[in-house]
């Protein structure tokens, strides 16, 4: 099974700590096709914690295209890391749909963590469970074709989806954040016809249904059968 993803750092924190940060930033809205929530290269100057809405975390290849790399939603950090230690901007963050988030200075988040040190946890427990999520990355581009890499990005993303969504009467669960297939193929690192087909043969067998910038998962564990069997096969 897919690692689920830590509690996004909004929710570990107690009521008093959010009133805290929310006197220290401010509230923004962010809107697809419009201004990213980062660019990669830039100065940091804010953390910024996503209140409402999806984001995807992108970078671009040397040859120009783009790559997905993770998706951010409610209750996660982004740009924590650059921010903390005054470093440039690693990827560049573009909404999905309409975001609600608040940016907090970083000295102010410096101060804020200073004076709750008790936040240091939540933070960490971030850092570690996205550091974690790049080596469970590398290990399964290491050792499996791109449909099953691709069934494991489903699983994972679908669990994700659980913590928001529940699934309906007969086990559908819709991925939430709004991805083409084009993204998640690039998340994988398969191309557009490697990804084509990799979702033609998960729906041929009644796993996935697929729409535009929509994917259910129609029977989750059949999926994760999938994908232990393409560890075996591996």
């Amino acid at each position: 099974m897919e690692r689920l993803p830590a509690i996004p750092f909004w929710e570990a924190l107690g009521e008093a700590e959010r009133a805290l940060l929310r006197r220290a930033g401010r509230v923004r809205e962010f809107r697809p096709g419009a201004e990213p929530l980062c660019f990669e290269g830039d100065a940091s100057t804010h953390v910024i914690i996503i209140m409402e809405g999806w984001a995807k975390v992108i970078s671009p290849t040397g040859s120009g295209r783009e790559v997905v790399l993770a998706v951010r939603g409610p209750g996660d950090m982004v740009g924590e890391v650059s921010a903390m230690f005054d470093r440039p901007r690693s990827a560049t963050v573009q909404p999905l749909v309409n975001i609600t988030a608040l940016s907090v200075p970083a000295q102010r988040f410096r101060t804020f963590l200073d004076d709750n040190p008790q936040c240091w946890w939540p933070l960490m427990a971030t850092v570690v469970d996205r550091m974690g999520d790049l080596g469970n990355r590398l290990r399964v581009h290491a050792g499996s074709d791109g449909t099953c890499r691709l069934a494991h990005l489903l699983v994972h993303l679908a669990e994700l989806s659980l913590r928001y969504r529940p699934a309906t009467a007969d086990g559908r669960i819709q991925i939430l954040p709004p991805l083409s297939q084009a993204d998640l193929g690039s998340w994988v690192d398969a191309s557009r016809e490697t990804a084509a087909r990799g979702f033609g043969e998960l729906r041929d067998q009644g796993l996935v249904a697929t729409a535009y910038k929509k994917v259910t998962v129609l029977d989750l564990p059949g999926l994760r059968g999938f994908v232990a069997r393409c560890a075996t096969d591996s």
